[in-house]
C-alpha cells in the first residue's frame, strides 16, 4: 500500500498524518506540543520523535514526508524565513529534518497547504471539479494567502506565492511587523477589525462580539466595521482576480466565517476588477476545516 505522510509545524503543536495514497482514508493522525520555547534543535528533535511514532503505532515507513510550516522556504539560500515561530528563520530546516528522519522531505507554507488541500481534498473539489487555478486565504489573527495551479503550489521564485497579506492596502496605515505600512494584514485581520471598531468606538470588544452586535442591528460601530471589512476584503481580492482570475477562492481562518464576505463581498468586488460581466468568481467556505494543513502537507509528496 502506498502511504502519504504530512506534518503540520505550528507554535504549538507539531500534527502527523499518514494517508493511503489511492482513497485518501487516514490510517493515523497524530500531534505532540511543538515546545518551541526550547529553540530550533529542540523542535527538530521533536519532529523526528513524531515520525517516529507514526512510524511504530502503522508498521509502516515514508518515502516522503511533506511539511506545512508558518513560514517560507527561500529557494535561493535554501533557508526558512518570514516564521512567526522565529528561531526558525535563518535555519536550513529542510536539510535539517532529512538529516534527522532520513527521508526527502517537500516544504510549503500553511496558507499554501490550506490551498492545496482545499482544492484536491476539500470544497473545490466538491464545487468546482475542473478547476484549474484555486486561491486559498486564510483570514484569522494574519492574513495569507496561496496559489495552487493544476494541483501543484505555486511556490515562485523567491518562496512567497500567494502572499498576499502583505500586498499594501492603505499606505498611510498602521505599521506591520513585515517593515511595510497598511498590509492587508493590518486592515481585515481579526484583530485589526477589532482596533478599528474600537477607534471608532471607543470600546474593546472581539471580532465575534463585534459580528453579533451587527447581525442583531444594535450597534451601528459594528455595522461600521463590517462594512469596512467587505470594502477592504473586495478591493484587495480584486488585484488576485485581475493577475491570476482563479476558478474558485476559498476563505478560511476565523474572519472566513463571516457571511457578509460572500454576499456582500463579490457585489463590491465589481467596483474594482477588470471585467464588464457579472461576477463569476465562486467564493467558497472550506470543508477540511483544521485539517487542512496536515492535509495538504501529505499531498505535497503525492509524488514520490
Amino acid at each position: 500500500m502506498k502511504t502519504l505522510w504530512g506534518v503540520d509545524l505550528g507554535g504549538t503543536k507539531i500534527e502527523g498524518v499518514v494517508m493511503n495514497a489511492d482513497t485518501n482514508e487516514v490510517l493515523l493522525r497524530k500531534r505532540i506540543p511543538t515546545e518551541a520555547h526550547e529553540g530550533y534543535a529542540h523542535i527538530i528533535s521533536q519532529i523526528a520523535r513524531l515520525i517516529n511514532l507514526l512510524k511504530e503505532e502503522t508498521g509502516l515507513a515514508p518515502v516522503a514526508v511533506g511539511f506545512s510550516t508558518p513560514g517560507a522556504l527561500d529557494p535561493s539560500t535554501q533557508t526558512m524565513k518570514n516564521c512567526n515561530t522565529t528561531c526558525m528563520n535563518g535555519q536550513f530546516m529542510k536539510k535539517d529534518i532529512e538529516k534527522a528522519i532520513g527521508v526527502p522531505i517537500e516544504i510549503a507554507n500553511d496558507a499554501n497547504c490550506f490551498a492545496l488541500a482545499e482544492a484536491t481534498m476539500g470544497i473545490v473539489k466538491d464545487v468546482v471539479p475542473d478547476a484549474k487555478v484555486v486561491f486559498g486565504i486564510i483570514m484569522g489573527t494574519g492574513v495569507g494567502g496561496g496559489v495552487v495551479i493544476n494541483g501543484q503550489v505555486l511556490n515562485g521564485r523567491h518562496g512567497i506565492g500567494g502572499e498576499w497579506g502583505h500586498n499594501v492596502l492603505e499606505e498611510d496605515g498602521y505599521d506591520c511587523y513585515c517593515g511595510k505600512k497598511g498590509c492587508n494584514e493590518t486592515v481585515f485581520s481579526g484583530p485589526s477589525l477589532q482596533r478599528y471598531y474600537t477607534k471608532i468606538s471607543g470600546k474593546t470588544l472581539t471580532m465575534k462580539e463585534i459580528y453579533q452586535l451587527h447581525l442583531a442591528g444594535t450597534d451601528p460601530h459594528a455595522t461600521q466595521t463590517l462594512q469596512y471589512l467587505v470594502k477592504s476584503f473586495g478591493k484587495a481580492i480584486s488585484y488576485i482576480i485581475n493577475v491570476i482570475d482563479p476558478d474558485a477562492i476559498v476563505i478560511g481562518g476565523g474572519v472566513g466565517n463571516i457571511d457578509e464576505i460572500y454576499t456582500e463581498g463579490p457585489e463590491e468586488l465589481k467596483n474594482w476588477i477588470f471585467n464588464s460581466r457579472v461576477v463569476e468568481t465562486p467564493f467558497l467556505k472550506p470543508k477540511l476545516g483544521d485539517s487542512a494543513g496536515v492535509f495538504g502537507a501529505a499531498e505535497l509528496v503525492r509524488g514520490y
